[in-house]
């Protein structure tokens, strides 16, 4: 059951954000390429059909500002994925493939070889990380992926028999990158996220996610909850597409920012990305931050370990920076970490970008993914936008 959020109630309050998105329109039955301005929603379809042609578009900052009156397709509270009036929001995102850096963090990475350590069990977990965190634990803060320093802590790992492949990619030169959701797949504010029914060890990973244009130029972000059977990748990191890539296991929005004014990529460095989970059944209640001052990589070098000379995305992408959160708090009792249940509403926040909320449900439960890029093309011809 999608979680009672309106557009008005998510979006940043900072009355200079430019953001744009998109929407469900329930007057147009299609998706609609929107942007978002003093609590209206805006059809910028004429514009550009989909978000993937509108984020081409150069000075696009520039060309939203200067824009003649728009055709508004409804007040932003209209738009819920609970009985909304107008519509519903969508991932701000349509071709755009969808890619995700992971241990990025050097915490988050510490995290990474215990659960692989464990094989998955979350109880064994406990052990090693007791053994792990005061060997390097004050290590970690600081360090710089591929650094001098960094090759001194992996060393040190090695030597105490804790050799990990994510090691390499945490705190090496070369960034894990991998495939989080094909285009259209991800879904957007308010609706259900899924876990998948055979892992006993899931978790949220609030993240931010950088908006990159088909030549690597990164000109917005948004929040992202790179959901992740933390059991299924404990296993063997080859179970990684099995561990990620689930029916509604990726959520982005609320809308894209971007850059433009004091809003910047090193607005993005500085930012807290803070993650709330409030369990429907239990009434557990947990919380976290993430600071990205701490990532172990610059969010420009991972956009270009992504995409360049070597590997291109013609319609664009959306990029997962990772998370330094591992959430450890028991829930189910001693030693057995977190894992999510049904009917968890998951937020994740930050000032510059509002909030995402999304309510967890089995993804075999939550209605199948059948809108798919053959849809929108079918929808773009009826309206005679192609």
């Amino acid at each position: 059951m999608p979680v009672e959020i309106s557009l008005s109630d998510a979006l940043p309050e900072d009355p200079t954000a430019l953001l744009v998105g998109r929407v469900w329109s329930n007057a147009e039955a299609a998706p609609v390429p929107a942007l978002f301005r003093s609590g209206e929603v805006y059809d910028l379809s004429a514009l550009a059909p989909t978000l993937s042609d509108l984020l081409e578009l150069p000075d696009l900052a520039d060309r939203l500002r200067a824009l003649a009156p728009l055709e508004s397709l409804g007040a932003s509270a209209d738009f819920a994925a609970e009985g909304g009036a107008a519509g519903r929001p969508l991932a701000p995102c349509d071709l755009q493939p969808i890619k995700a850096a992971g241990v990025t963090f050097a915490a988050s990475m510490l995290e990474r070889v215990i659960e692989e350590q464990a094989k998955g069990d979350p109880q064994a977990a406990e052990g090693v990380r007791a053994r792990l965190a005061p060997l390097v634990g004050p290590s970690l803060r600081g360090l710089v992926a591929g650094s001098d320093q960094a090759m001194q802590v992996k060393q040190l790992l090695v030597a105490e028999g804790l050799w990990s492949q994510y090691l390499e990619v945490g705190i090496g030169p070369d960034a894990e990158v991998f495939t989080k959701a094909p285009p259209m797949a991800a879904v957007g504010l308010g609706a259900d996220i899924g876990v998948h029914p055979i892992s006993s060890w899931s978790n949220p990973e609030p993240e931010i996610v950088l908006v990159g244009r088909s030549d690597g130029a990164i000109i917005g972000a948004t929040l992202g909850n790179d959901v992740n059977l933390r059991d299924v990748e404990g296993r063997s990191a080859l179970l990684l597409g099995k561990a990620k890539d689930n029916n509604a296991s990726c959520a982005i929005g609320p809308a894209i920012r971007l850059f433009h004014g004091a809003f910047t990529l090193a607005t993005v460095e500085g930012t807290t990305v803070s993650l709330r989970v409030v369990g429907e059944s239990d009434g557990f209640v947990m919380e976290g931050a993430s600071q990205m001052a701490e990532i172990s990589r610059k969010p420009a070098d991972l956009m270009a370990q992504t995409i360049g000379a070597h590997h291109q995305y013609p319609d664009g992408l959306l990029l997962f920076l990772g998370t330094m959160f591992a959430p450890t708090q028991d829930r189910h009792g001693e030693g057995q970490g977190f894992t999510h249940e049904v009917g968890d509403v998951v937020t994740i926040s930050a000032p510059e970008l509002g909030q995402l909320v999304n309510r967890v449900d089995r993804t075999d439960a939550i209605s199948p993914w059948t809108y798919g890029v053959r849809s929108l093309i079918r929808d773009l011809a009826r309206r005679g936008l192609l």
